[in-house]
């Protein structure tokens, strides 16, 4: 029987040899995430049905980063209810303040990703882990306490949806803008709990860094994951990011497993893409929308606050400065002290910006750059719904770290070709 590779992977999870979309299947999980805002309320749910125990220790990788450094008492109980659970709990894989980051961007970094692997997590994003040929999806903290009980999970398995990008992308083009043309094609509920699997030559031309922002984005569409293929690019960043377990499964679609739908994109046609607010799947050509007035640029999060998002951005800021505030969030510690390494961070204070620690901070409206009634922010994160990064009057602009920068530089939405 056929199989997509999302198929391929849920059954090996479940001992089955086959399976079909629709079937039920109770999977085991090889890694489970949790951060600050979801796992708090796991961890008083397990408490308050009495189960004590963790299933692997070592399967758990958790991180503050929704609100690190604690912004107020609120969110310091939540990091002490996690610290203390952690501790008592020996978790292996646990990174204190200093070494916390942006969970999306932590785990492929730090070595937890592998191809073949159901992955988990108390946040919508982490389907970005789809980027290494692994099934990889959010939950809520309900299933996730059940997750960090048992092991295991019951999935609906999703059908597949194949987006095949071909074309090579123009200069001032980036993986943002394709993940934003294809959920404008398809809306935001396009692959409701559906598997979004990307495929064509234009992957071959993108980094994992760009990959990551694009398998991310999935959930934007409603999709229950996205997913790539594994290839010689896969391949490098795992030898040089994995720390052990370096042996993994690979799986690959069959040339003819079932698609409910598939989508071809000619990549090699789009243009910088902005999405207007207040839905992912507003995106819009940026010669539609350029010299709208912006207040603030925050170039960071999950999808783009890794150190290739901080050169390009770099690249276009050197030597000049913003007229609009201006937020930088490197999403982890290793990406903080490499942009400072590579003395990015020298063009981005010349330029008047704002350096921020790893966190998610402004992206969901916690703070390190909310927007007040009436201000509009063009911002490299992935979510532009009402009141996301501050008030319920603001406006939020998705776009890539490039369009961000020369938006930055002029104060309002600008094509970033002309800084290339």
């Amino acid at each position: 029987m056929s199989m997509t590779i999302t198929e391929k992977i849920l059954a090996a999870s479940a001992g089955k040899k086959n399976l079909e979309p629709g079937d039920l299947i109770d999977a085991k999980i090889d890694c489970i995430m949790c951060h600050d805002v979801t796992t708090p309320a796991a961890i008083s749910m397990l408490k308050e049905k009495g189960i004590d125990k963790v299933f692997d220790n070592e399967k758990i990788v958790v991180t503050p980063d929704h609100f690190q450094p604690a912004k107020d008492i609120k969110s310091a109980e939540l990091h002490k209810r996690l610290d203390g659970w952690a501790r008592e709990k020996k978790i292996k894989n646990y990174y204190l303040l200093g070494k916390a980051g942006v969970c999306h961007a932590l785990l492929p970094e730090q070595g937890h990703i592998r191809p073949g692997e159901v992955i988990i997590g108390g946040d919508s994003h982490t389907c970005t882990y789809g980027a290494f040929a692994a099934f990889s999806t959010g939950i809520g903290s309900t299933d996730l306490a059940a997750a960090i009980a048992t092991g295991t999970l019951w999935f609906r398995v999703p059908a597949s949806m194949k987006f095949v990008l071909n074309g090579k992308l123009s200069k001032g083009v980036y993986s943002k803008d394709v993940i934003l043309a294809c959920i404008a094609k398809i809306g935001t509920d396009g692959a409701l709990y559906k598997a979004m699997e990307f495929v064509g030559a234009t992957l071959k031309e993108m980094s994992m860094e760009a990959r990551m922002t694009i398998t991310n984005m999935a959930i934007e569409a409603g999709a229950k994951n996205g997913i790539i293929g594994f290839d010689e690019i896969t391949k490098k960043y795992l030898d040089e990011h994995l720390k052990d377990k370096k042996v993994y499964k690979v799986y690959e679609s069959d040339p003819d497993a079932k698609y409910e739908q598939v989508i071809e994109i000619d990549c090699s046609k789009l243009e910088p893409i902005v999405a207007l607010p207040h839905l992912p799947s507003g995106g819009q050509p940026i010669n539609n929308c350029a010299g709208m007035k912006m207040d603030q640029s925050y170039i960071g999060s999950c999808t783009n606050g890794r150190i290739e998002d901080l050169r390009i951005a770099a690249s276009i800021m050197k030597g000049k400065k913003v007229a609009i505030r201006t937020i930088i969030v490197p999403a982890t510690p290793e990406i903080w002290k490499q942009a400072m390494d590579e003395k990015l961070f020298d063009i981005f204070y010349a330029a008047g910006c704002v350096i921020s620690a790893p966190t998610c901070g402004a992206c969901l409206g916690g703070f390190m750059g909310i927007l007040a009634a009436g201000e509009k922010c063009v911002s490299t994160t992935n979510r532009n719904f009402v009141g996301r990064m501050g008030s319920p009057k603001s406006e939020v602009y998705l776009a890539s770290p490039a369009t961000a920068a020369a938006s930055a530089i002029e104060g309002k939405l600008t094509d970033p070709r002309k800084y290339l």
